[in-house]
């Protein structure tokens, strides 16, 4: 693409008028909610990923019939005429139509003249009769993203981005799960599907969830997978073979990433399996789903939700930004890596859950706003299990110590993994400080899971024991705003009562029971306790975790 050293922007022109427009006074169009009612620009393209930037326009928004013979758009320094025609809506403003039609939805109007915005940035402004009706000024645009008006201002934002709302279900039946107590949840949804398979992820490598989609499609099931193309560390062979496998079975794997990519990485971690939704914590991989390591949370939902995320699914696998696994792998190589192979008790069986709601939770989306304002109307406690926090200014701590000023409980535990064990120590450390120097109900510590899992890998919130958010999010400004995730939040007593246990037992390093005796016992409560104990040792000597 060209680059423009001098902050000028050459204009879009159907006729070039010589000499500049005697702006009137600056005036905003009239505002509802954050966005804009009248005339008004909605984006600017400046930077598309083409020669010579072919393809850069201007998007206008005209919500009612407007002729524009009296418009004009400039930069300060040059003005130029929109054409005597009459348009209504949305409409990209180009000298190079048929490159604009591929990178908006908009109408485009054609000009005769080049459409040139400087890379390094510019000022533009939208000017009727010699009163300027609206204005933006942006800095060095970033390839392929658009500045763009939101209702929180103006931001960049990747061509192609989508604008999911948070989208919420009724009542509904769930099974909640977590790992590596149980990794059979995962394979045994995907071993009942009757029409339809997709599958999203960051990485996958699994065996069993291959041979899974395998048999599904032999069944005739549509089956599709989507991974990201540069996960941290590269793509690792073992992740090729599999890839190569389902390839070869007939399965369609496309990879989301490249120099057209809408999010830094796509992280999500979820399967669309007929008419529920299967999320996730965890890759798909052994030392995830497979159940050889981390401490995972996983909710399969019924209703609305497997809609909701087939739309995200088609989304993310249906724009430039994909390519089909035969072509990436043409052309690159692939990392040696482990296997995880760790075996550990199951203390937590699979349990269905009745929820009063579901909510989807979509980033970059929505999701930042929707689980600060989770946090923000708890009125009794909040417990975060979390691989690591980005900074101490991270929006969702921030609410977090909002809720332990209000008088909540908050506990925040954080993976020991090796590769982020001293910040984690760090910044529980910080957060204690924060509670003892407050004297609020705020507590920090880093897990040490003994042998009932590896590390912490999980990115889960339960709020006051009614309501659990379960997903692909991590605590950082990266994950919430530039990578594409995944959550569910499950609105009830039983799912919080559920991942709330599981929570405490990870808390207390005590390892947890999953076992509900579901009966009020006569006996002592010392002889209880001692039959609680045999049980609980035979239950873990008899069930051990199924290896790939």
């Amino acid at each position: 693409m060209s680059v423009r050293l001098l902050p000028v922007v050459a204009v879009l022109a159907v006729a070039l008028v010589a000499g500049p427009v005697a702006a009137g006074p600056g005036t905003s169009p009239s505002t509802t909610n954050g966005s804009a009612t009248g005339p008004h620009i909605e984006s600017v393209y400046p930077n598309p990923l083409a020669d010579e930037d072919a393809g850069e326009y201007v998007l206008l928004d005209f919500p009612r019939s407007t002729n524009l013979s009296t418009w004009t758009l400039t930069d300060g320094e040059t003005n130029v005429s929109l054409s005597n025609t009459t348009v209504s809506g949305r409409v990209a403003v180009t000298a190079e139509p048929n490159a604009t039609r591929n990178a908006t939805d908009a109408s485009v109007l054609a000009l005769d003249e080049s459409v040139s915005l400087a890379n390094a940035g510019d000022e533009v402004a939208l000017v009727r009769d010699d009163r300027v009706v609206d204005e933006t000024t942006y800095e060095d645009a970033p390839d392929a993203e658009r500045w763009n008006r939101s209702a929180d201002g103006w931001e960049w934002e990747p061509l192609g981005a989508t604008a999911f709302a948070p989208v919420r279900t009724d009542a509904a039946t769930a099974t909640a799960f977590v790992l590596p107590d149980d990794p059979d949840v995962a394979v045994e949804t995907i071993e009942v599907a009757d029409h339809r398979v997709l599958l999203a992820g960051y990485t996958f490598s699994s065996e069993r969830v291959a041979r899974a989609l395998k048999r599904a499609k032999q069944r005739g099931v549509r089956v599709r997978v989507l991974v990201d193309d540069a996960p941290v560390g590269g793509m690792s062979e073992r992740q090729a073979a599999a890839l190569n496998g389902l390839v070869a079975a007939g399965i369609p794997v496309d990879v989301v990433g490249g120099d057209w990519a809408r999010y830094d990485y796509h992280h999500a971690k979820y399967a669309v399996v007929d008419d529920r939704a299967l999320v996730t914590t965890e890759n798909w991989k052994p030392s995830g789903v497979g159940g050889h390591s981390n401490r995972g949370w996983g909710a399969v939902v019924g209703g609305e939700a497997a809609d909701t995320l087939a739309a995200v699914f088609r989304a993310d696998d249906g724009w430039r930004d994909t390519v089909p696994w035969r072509a990436y792998r043409a052309n690159h190589t692939f990392e040696p890596d482990g296997v995880a192979n760790g075996t550990y008790p199951s203390n937590f069986e699979p349990k269905r859950v009745d929820v009063d709601g579901v909510q989807v939770l979509v980033a970059p989306d929505n999701a930042e706003r929707a689980l600060v304002a989770r946090i923000d109307n708890a009125t009794e406690s909040v417990d975060v299990v979390q691989a690591a926090i980005g900074s101490r200014h991270q929006p969702f701590l921030e609410a977090a110590i909002r809720a332990a000023r209000r008088g909540v409980r908050v506990r925040v535990l954080l993976s020991n993994a090796w590769y982020s064990a001293d910040e984690n120590e760090a910044m529980a450390e910080w957060i204690n400080a924060q509670g003892k120097t407050g004297d609020l109900p705020l507590e920090a510590k880093v897990a040490d899971p003994e042998s009932t899992f590896e590390d912490v890998h999980a990115k889960g919130v339960v709020i006051d024991d009614d309501t659990a958010v379960v997903g692909s999010m991590n605590w950082n400004n990266n994950s919430a705003r530039e990578n594409r995730e995944v959550a569910v939040v499950l609105e009830g007593e039983e799912a919080g009562e559920y991942y709330g246990r599981v929570f405490e037992a990870d808390w207390t390093e005590d390892g947890g029971s999953g076992i509900d005796l579901g009966f009020d016992s006569p006996l002592p409560i010392g002889v209880l306790v001692a039959v609680v104990g045999v049980l609980v040792l035979g239950f873990v000597v008899a069930r051990r975790i199924e290896f790939e």
